[in-house]
Protein backbone atom coordinates (compact mmCIF):
# COMPACT_ATOMS: atom_id res chain seq x y z
CA UNK A 1 0.00 0.00 0.00
CA UNK A 2 1.59 3.35 -0.87
CA UNK A 3 -0.43 6.98 -1.33
CA UNK A 4 1.32 7.78 -4.29
CA UNK A 5 0.57 6.62 -7.68
CA UNK A 6 3.98 7.33 -8.69
CA UNK A 7 5.97 5.56 -6.49
CA UNK A 8 3.10 2.37 -7.06
CA UNK A 9 3.78 2.26 -10.65
CA UNK A 10 7.50 1.62 -10.31
CA UNK A 11 7.22 -0.76 -7.47
CA UNK A 12 4.74 -2.72 -10.00
CA UNK A 13 7.35 -2.37 -12.83
CA UNK A 14 10.07 -3.54 -10.35
CA UNK A 15 8.12 -6.55 -9.15
CA UNK A 16 7.27 -7.47 -12.55
CA UNK A 17 11.13 -7.42 -13.53
CA UNK A 18 12.03 -9.25 -10.62
CA UNK A 19 9.04 -11.64 -11.17
CA UNK A 20 7.05 -11.12 -8.16
CA UNK A 21 3.47 -10.90 -7.22
CA UNK A 22 2.44 -8.59 -5.18
CA UNK A 23 -0.96 -6.97 -4.78
CA UNK A 24 -0.18 -3.07 -4.97
CA UNK A 25 -2.64 -0.93 -3.32
CA UNK A 26 -3.15 2.97 -3.33
CA UNK A 27 -4.50 4.12 -0.46
CA UNK A 28 -4.05 6.16 2.74
CA UNK A 29 -2.27 4.67 6.07
CA UNK A 30 -4.63 7.25 8.04
CA UNK A 31 -7.71 5.01 6.57
CA UNK A 32 -6.27 1.64 5.33
CA UNK A 33 -8.70 -0.44 2.69
CA UNK A 34 -8.75 -3.73 4.57
CA UNK A 35 -10.82 -4.90 7.55
CA UNK A 36 -10.90 -5.46 10.82
CA UNK A 37 -8.32 -8.17 12.06
CA UNK A 38 -7.39 -9.05 8.19
CA UNK A 39 -3.36 -9.49 9.24
CA UNK A 40 -1.71 -11.59 10.99
CA UNK A 41 1.50 -9.10 10.41
CA UNK A 42 0.93 -5.52 10.21
CA UNK A 43 4.36 -3.90 8.92
CA UNK A 44 5.64 -0.46 7.17
CA UNK A 45 9.17 0.71 6.36
CA UNK A 46 9.14 3.93 6.39
CA UNK A 47 6.18 4.25 4.75
CA UNK A 48 3.67 4.93 7.58
CA UNK A 49 5.31 7.78 9.30
CA UNK A 50 4.93 10.42 6.75
CA UNK A 51 1.03 10.65 7.32
CA UNK A 52 0.17 13.53 9.23
CA UNK A 53 -2.24 12.34 11.77
CA UNK A 54 0.23 9.96 13.49
CA UNK A 55 -2.44 8.70 16.09
CA UNK A 56 -5.14 8.09 13.33
CA UNK A 57 -2.17 6.13 11.62
CA UNK A 58 -1.16 3.91 14.36
CA UNK A 59 -5.11 3.26 15.12
CA UNK A 60 -5.23 1.78 11.70
CA UNK A 61 -2.06 -0.32 12.07
CA UNK A 62 -3.48 -2.14 15.10
CA UNK A 63 -6.93 -2.07 13.89
CA UNK A 64 -6.21 -4.29 10.82
CA UNK A 65 -3.94 -6.63 13.24
CA UNK A 66 -5.37 -9.54 14.42
CA UNK A 67 -5.42 -10.16 18.07
CA UNK A 68 -1.95 -12.33 18.84
CA UNK A 69 -0.60 -10.34 15.71
CA UNK A 70 2.14 -8.50 15.39
CA UNK A 71 3.22 -4.65 13.89
CA UNK A 72 6.74 -4.04 12.89
CA UNK A 73 7.45 -0.82 11.66
CA UNK A 74 11.24 0.80 10.69
CA UNK A 75 11.68 4.65 10.66
CA UNK A 76 14.39 7.10 10.60
CA UNK A 77 15.56 8.56 13.86
CA UNK A 78 16.07 12.07 14.78
CA UNK A 79 19.58 11.82 15.29
CA UNK A 80 20.70 9.73 12.32
CA UNK A 81 22.11 11.01 9.25
CA UNK A 82 18.51 10.89 7.48
CA UNK A 83 16.92 12.60 10.41
CA UNK A 84 19.70 15.62 9.61
CA UNK A 85 18.75 15.41 5.85
CA UNK A 86 14.82 16.50 7.01
CA UNK A 87 15.95 19.63 8.88
CA UNK A 88 18.13 20.73 5.86
CA UNK A 89 15.30 20.17 3.43
CA UNK A 90 12.98 21.61 6.32
CA UNK A 91 15.47 24.61 5.56
CA UNK A 92 14.48 25.27 1.68
CA UNK A 93 11.18 23.41 1.92
CA UNK A 94 9.78 24.34 5.76
CA UNK A 95 6.96 21.93 6.18
CA UNK A 96 3.38 23.26 6.54
CA UNK A 97 2.62 25.28 9.88
CA UNK A 98 1.81 22.72 12.75
CA UNK A 99 2.87 19.81 10.66
CA UNK A 100 4.50 17.49 13.17
CA UNK A 101 7.64 15.64 12.45
CA UNK A 102 7.33 11.96 10.92
CA UNK A 103 10.85 11.81 12.78
CA UNK A 104 8.94 11.43 15.97
CA UNK A 105 8.46 7.77 14.93
CA UNK A 106 11.82 7.42 14.99
CA UNK A 107 11.90 7.67 19.19
CA UNK A 108 11.27 5.33 21.75
CA UNK A 109 8.92 7.25 23.90
CA UNK A 110 6.59 8.43 20.94
CA UNK A 111 6.27 4.82 19.18
CA UNK A 112 5.65 3.39 22.88
CA UNK A 113 2.65 6.36 23.05
CA UNK A 114 1.38 5.35 19.75
CA UNK A 115 1.90 1.39 19.85
CA UNK A 116 2.08 0.69 23.36
CA UNK A 117 4.64 0.18 26.61
CA UNK A 118 5.23 -4.01 25.37
CA UNK A 119 6.67 -2.78 22.37
CA UNK A 120 10.44 -4.00 21.75
CA UNK A 121 12.32 -0.94 19.89
CA UNK A 122 16.34 -1.92 18.63
CA UNK A 123 18.65 0.86 16.82
CA UNK A 124 19.89 0.10 13.13
CA UNK A 125 21.80 1.39 10.73
CA UNK A 126 21.56 1.07 6.75
CA UNK A 127 24.70 1.86 4.76
CA UNK A 128 24.07 3.35 1.28
CA UNK A 129 26.97 3.22 -1.93
CA UNK A 130 26.82 4.63 -4.85
CA UNK A 131 29.35 5.91 -7.82
CA UNK A 132 29.33 9.09 -6.80
CA UNK A 133 26.75 11.53 -5.02
CA UNK A 134 25.98 13.08 -7.82
CA UNK A 135 24.72 10.24 -9.70
CA UNK A 136 22.86 9.07 -5.97
CA UNK A 137 21.31 12.38 -6.19
CA UNK A 138 19.72 12.20 -9.21
CA UNK A 139 18.14 8.32 -8.01
CA UNK A 140 17.11 9.53 -4.77
CA UNK A 141 15.29 12.84 -6.21
CA UNK A 142 13.38 10.10 -8.35
CA UNK A 143 12.18 7.94 -6.59
CA UNK A 144 12.44 8.98 -2.91
CA UNK A 145 8.89 10.47 -2.15
CA UNK A 146 9.93 13.09 0.37
CA UNK A 147 12.53 14.38 -2.43
CA UNK A 148 10.41 14.07 -4.93
CA UNK A 149 7.33 16.23 -3.15
CA UNK A 150 10.14 18.89 -2.16
CA UNK A 151 11.67 19.29 -5.35
CA UNK A 152 8.07 20.12 -6.61
CA UNK A 153 8.02 22.86 -4.06
CA UNK A 154 11.90 24.24 -4.19
CA UNK A 155 12.76 23.47 -7.52
CA UNK A 156 16.92 23.64 -7.85
CA UNK A 157 17.18 25.24 -4.74
CA UNK A 158 16.24 21.43 -3.30
CA UNK A 159 19.28 19.38 -5.60
CA UNK A 160 22.02 21.79 -4.43
CA UNK A 161 20.74 21.25 -0.99
CA UNK A 162 20.61 17.51 -1.41
CA UNK A 163 24.23 17.48 -3.13
CA UNK A 164 25.63 19.41 -0.05
CA UNK A 165 23.94 17.12 2.67
CA UNK A 166 25.56 14.05 0.70
CA UNK A 167 28.71 15.43 0.50
CA UNK A 168 28.66 16.52 4.20
CA UNK A 169 27.48 13.37 5.75
CA UNK A 170 30.20 11.17 2.60
CA UNK A 171 32.74 8.84 4.21
CA UNK A 172 34.58 7.98 1.30
CA UNK A 173 37.20 9.78 0.08
CA UNK A 174 37.96 8.67 -3.71
CA UNK A 175 34.81 10.35 -5.24
CA UNK A 176 32.23 7.91 -4.84
CA UNK A 177 29.69 7.94 -1.56
CA UNK A 178 29.26 6.19 1.15
CA UNK A 179 27.43 7.20 4.54
CA UNK A 180 24.91 5.79 6.81
CA UNK A 181 21.40 6.20 8.11
CA UNK A 182 19.98 5.30 11.46
CA UNK A 183 16.37 4.10 12.24
CA UNK A 184 14.38 2.32 14.76
CA UNK A 185 12.15 -0.97 14.49
CA UNK A 186 9.55 -1.21 16.52
CA UNK A 187 7.50 -4.52 16.99
CA UNK A 188 4.25 -4.56 19.17
CA UNK A 189 1.23 -5.84 19.35
CA UNK A 190 -2.33 -4.49 18.20
CA UNK A 191 -3.38 -3.68 21.73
Amino acid sequence: LDFSRDLLAIARERGADGMVEVDWIEGDAQELPFGDAAFDRVLSTFGHMFAPDQERTAQELRRVCRPGGRIAIACWTPEGNIGGLFRAIAAVNPPPPGTRSPLLWGTEEHVRSLLGHDATLERHEVEWRDTSPESYAEFMENSFGPLIAAREQAGEALHDTFLEFLRSVNEADDGTLRFRGEYLVAVAPPA
